[in-house]
């Protein structure tokens, strides 16, 4: 299985509706797509969003990435030696995890393939199917609530709110409003996307706790830099804490297992550079009793697939924020994950399942 040619090209959908989150608004989801060719005629994709605020990367430095120093790399290379792929192309760069992220998902679309796998079997195969939440963006109340309800008709029974774009106690009134809207049999995890200070989000997670407003977790509050203001909101709440931006690497999740300044980690490929590392950081998660949930940026189905193969394999991963697909005016890969509402069903075909004429297409 040596690696003859490795090409990107461009994709753009627009959104349905406008995400917005404290750190950015997207009205239309852009992405590299990778494919990597190997001599056996194996064909294996990737996706490698641009996520400026998160990950640094755009479409120029990705497709400029993967094309000029990743390929050159690995091109010559026999994936039956796939770690020491691996080594190589996590060595090939300080940084762009997603560029990575997207030759690395490739890479195990090709061997689980070869081995005649769905990926999840390949990884380990512990669930074959998964629901995911569906996230409300960040807006005035009213509307909050109105696109809350919306979605819960839609079957959705965990809901995403993102908060964090201006005053906390605005925030407060933004979850008071979903509540009175949608009762309390409806899960309600809170995203605040690095956007308060920690003594600000202990006094407003205190309310929250006081008013009854029943929030099964709160994603990231503080900046990713601040370790130790994530690790005093954790100690001084009740409402369970999860680290988003904080946690890139196995390393970062070391650092902030040690001193347990978190109690769930959410692992996303783009961060992690793919599912080689994703695995680690959830091995180590796992070694120290911390759950996970696997999340995506505002990415296609082709991404998507990749993430909800990893997550299935994993008995540590108990959590799913899957929903990017559904936001978009129109599916542009065929094959992979279905969709029926909030259920998440994984394919029984080969590798990530994709059909490659339609892909073959844009490239």
């Amino acid at each position: 299985m040596i690696i003859q040619h490795i090409e990107t090209t461009t994709v753009a959908v627009p959104l349905t509706k406008p995400f917005k989150t404290a750190l950015r608004t997207v009205h239309t989801a852009e992405s590299v797509f990778v494919r990597v060719i190997c001599d056996n005629g194996l064909v294996g994709f990737g996706e490698a969003p641009p996520t400026h605020v998160i990950t640094g990367d755009s479409i120029g430095s990705i497709r400029y990435a993967i094309e000029k120093v990743i390929a050159p790399q690995l091109i010559g290379m026999d994936l039956r030696n796939r770690e020491s792929v691996f080594k190589k192309l996590n060595a090939a760069m300080i940084g762009n995890s997603s560029v990575k992220a997207a030759v690395d998902m490739a890479i195990f679309d090709l061997v689980s393939q070869a081995a005649g796998m769905p990926l999840a079997e390949f990884l380990g195969g512990y669930r074959t199917d998964i629901e995911t939440n569906f996230t409300v963006s960040v807006n005035s109340p009213l509307e909050m609530a109105d696109d809350a309800e919306r979605y819960i008709s839609d079957g959705f029974n965990v809901l995403k709110i993102k908060v964090g774009i201006d005053d906390i106690e605005n925030d407060i009134n933004r979850i008071s409003g979903i509540r009175d809207r949608i009762g309390y049999d409806i899960k309600l995890r809170l995203d605040a996307n690095q956007g308060w200070e920690p003594k600000a989000a202990v006094r407003a997670i205190g309310k929250m706790e006081d008013a009854g407003l029943d929030i099964e977790l709160i994603e990231q509050p503080v900046k990713a830099h601040d370790i130790e203001g994530l690790k005093y909101v954790t100690d001084h709440s009740m409402t369970p804490i999860m680290a988003d931006e904080s946690v890139f690497s196995p390393s970062d999740a070391c650092r902030l297992l040690q001193i347990r300044a978190a109690d769930l980690i959410n692992i996303k490929l783009m961060k992690a550079g793919g599912i080689y590392n994703a695995l680690k950081i959830n091995t180590l998660a796992e070694a120290n009793g911390i759950q996970c949930m696997t999340g995506s940026m505002i990415e296609t189905k082709l991404g998507i697939t990749a993430a909800a193969h990893f997550a299935a394999s994993q008995p540590n991963i108990t959590r799913y924020d899957f929903d990017a697909p559904l936001m978009l005016s129109e599916d542009v890969v065929a094959g992979g994950v279905v969709y029926t509402g909030r259920h998440v069903s994984l394919n029984t075909a080969p590798g990530l399942g994709l059909e490659s004429a339609k892909l073959d297409g844009l490239f």
